[in-house]
């Protein structure tokens, strides 16, 4: 198995021969569609165009979906709801479809929505994600980052660290031998560094400092727990993503 980092989607290659691509977006689009998941909803479906967003989901009954838009931290005008995991109950999800669109976490998602198998991973369900992946043991591991705008970001370049240090632990092989570029090799140098302080890492992070400024402190925390849901999101069809079973 070899495993590859790109920071952002901008980065990564259009010809995708990875057998297992994974999307990061931990503050906060893959973060919150793995609550949403967790919480019950039926699938989540992404989009980078809000406006296309609008229009697939009027074929929907209203008391079937909720529409989750956000642009620059904040809620897009119209959407039920934004991008904090935080709003992803139970009592809001359940049996629904979430639609959603965010800055920079569904581009990378549809960046890599081709892959024979896409995953959508957060530090809050790490675990999952690498367990998963060892099943399936795929040849080639492509991890995007969604960044910020088209720039590296640090917190989903730790998350990129930490799954990729679980698969060495888990499969009991060195560094070296899943290495594929040299992203990965500074991801989980980044982990290493700030495993036990996630939260601090963020806290440094340009995006984690633009949240804190809309008082979104709580999300900051959330998205700073590792290993908390045992979810897996994989895309089921073209943009749609559910929960493995």
């Amino acid at each position: 198995m070899k495993l590859y980092v790109f920071h952002t989607p901008e980065l990564t290659p259009d010809d995708n021969v990875a057998d297992c691509a994974i999307a990061i977006d931990v503050l906060r689009a893959t973060s919150t569609i793995a609550t949403a998941l967790a919480s019950g909803a039926e699938a989540i479906q992404v989009f980078s165009d809000i406006d296309k967003l609008m229009y697939e989901s009027e074929g929907w009954l209203p008391e079937k979906r909720l529409r989750a838009g956000e642009r620059g931290g904040s809620k897009v005008a119209g959407c039920d709801l934004g991008n904090s995991p935080l709003d992803c109950t139970a009592d809001v999800m359940g049996g629904k479809r979430l639609f959603i669109s965010t800055t920079n976490g569904t581009r990378a998602l549809q960046k890599i929505q081709a892959s024979p198998q896409v995953l959508a991973a957060a530090l809050i369900n790490r675990r999952a994600i690498v367990e998963h992946v060892v099943q399936q043991c795929p040849e080639t591991v492509w991890i995007v980052n969604a960044g910020w705008e088209g720039s590296f970001a640090l917190e989903d370049t730790v998350c990129a660290g930490a799954i990729a240090q679980g698969l060495i632990d888990a499969l009991g092989c060195s560094l070296a031998d899943i290495t594929g570029n040299d992203e990965l090799v500074g991801a989980v140098a980044l982990y290493q560094q700030w495993k036990d302080n996630l939260l601090g890492l963020f806290h440094y992070a340009s995006h984690g400092k633009r949240l804190l400024r809309l008082n979104c402190q709580s999300d900051l925390k959330y998205c700073a727990g590792l290993d908390v849901l045992d979810v897996v999101p994989i895309q089921r069809e073209m943009g749609v993503l559910i929960q493995h079973r």
